[in-house]
């Protein structure tokens, strides 16, 4: 369960703490900080990465290599501000990887980010500013903070293609007052060209890819070496017909048409993963079409649902485009969503995620794939 964050009566309200990656955004964060005159304090995590990452060499997860630990460093020396490297690797994999795996086992399809941000960056780390006496935890996520009569509002970033809203809808209201995201108000080409103005070294960086903790980016590889429940079975048609075998249910996720062997005149899609039966089912692409699901573990960022069945735009994977829906709580955390057309690759594990315009209202977990 998520810890709670304690806030120190002896804050400083002009220090913030800034979660460094050796990247552009989280570098031109803390530069943009520092020219707004606080008093800025850059960290950054060791998190856990596979021992050998699977062909004998030494590695470290994607997040925290040494080059990135030396960016950050060379970084934080040209902004003239003190860093600090922090051991979490064990807390992350016992959160983050571990769920990675249960998920995986469970047949769903996790999104690591989404509780990274939940259990890592916006509690462990946020307590670990607070720790220092900080005001606020600043991030390089572009997504922004409004302050309203009712409360923090989270709204996209200006840029819209790069906008992670998406992975932040847990946040809180007690922890929305206590974070900072200051490339939001950029887009992407404006960060770089911010980050040549402030002389930082990693300018032209690129930005990092994949799933940080896997050494190579073959998650099968990592499922099949780390424990994973992997046992082959059918796949079949809607109809009950055996099309051929699966390689063990982790290894697909809904709306997959490559890799199925099946052969076929008309191209198949994984429709749903039967755990019960440890069946894979496979039809056509109009198959996947949706009109409603279930989530779990759903975080209204105004701190309480709404009273009534509400109307959103709707995404169900982080780069999808909003969909129009009605959402209705149902109470213990879960609400029911009904949407307006058919929606494809709904997939349980996703995350959910509530707008109007550019608020995010929140979110939470699919559970439930819902009905054709």
């Amino acid at each position: 369960m998520e810890s709670e964050v304690i806030i120190s009566n002896q804050v400083v309200k002009n220090r913030v703490v800034v979660a460094m990656s050796g990247g552009v955004d989280s570098s031109v964060a803390a530069a943009l900080l520092v020219e707004q005159g606080y008093e800025v304090v850059g960290m950054m995590m060791r998190l856990w990465s596979e021992p050998g990452g699977g062909n004998g060499a030494p590695v470290a997860n994607r997040c925290c290599t040494p080059d990135q630990v030396a960016d950050a460093r060379r970084v934080a020396d040209r902004l003239n501000i003190p860093f600090y490297l922090l051991d979490a690797k064990e807390y992350f994999r016992r959160t983050i990887v571990r769920f990675f795996l249960d998920e995986h086992a469970r047949g769903r399809t996790p999104n690591p980010c989404i509780e990274c941000n939940r259990h890592i960056r916006f509690t462990y780390l946020l307590q670990q500013a607070l720790a220092l006496d900080a005001g606020f935890l600043a991030t390089g996520h572009y997504a922004r903070i409004r302050r309203t009569e009712a409360g923090r509002q989270l709204l996209q970033g200006v840029d819209e293609s790069k906008d992670q809203s998406y992975v932040l809808h847990m946040l809180t209201q007690e922890k929305l007052a206590h974070v900072l995201f200051p490339v939001g108000e950029y887009t992407k080409t404006e960060v770089r060209e911010l980050a040549r103005k402030f002389g930082l070294p990693v300018a032209g960086k690129h930005d990092s890819q994949d799933l940080c903790f896997l050494s190579d980016g073959d998650h099968r590889r990592f499922l099949r070496e780390y424990g994973a429940a992997l046992k082959p079975g059918p796949i079949m048609d809607g109809n009950g017909r055996v099309l051929g075998q699966h390689d063990g249910l982790s290894f697909y996720t809904i709306g997959q048409r490559k890799g199925l062997g099946i052969v076929s005149p008309e191209p198949f899609y994984v429709l749903r993963k039967d755990t019960r039966q440890n069946t894979l089912i496979v039809g056509p692409r109009d198959a996947l079409g949706r009109w409603e699901l279930t989530a779990q573990e759903v975080n209204w960022l105004a701190g309480a649902p709404p009273a009534g069945p509400l109307e959103v735009q709707a995404k169900i994977r982080y780069k999808a485009k909003g969909v129009e829906a009605m959402v209705t709580d149902v109470g213990n955390g879960r609400v029911h969503l009904r949407f307006q057309k058919p929606v494809f690759g709904i997939t349980a594990g996703q995350g959910v995620v509530f707008y109007a315009g550019d608020i995010c209202l929140g979110g939470g977990i699919i559970t439930e794939e819902g009905t054709a």
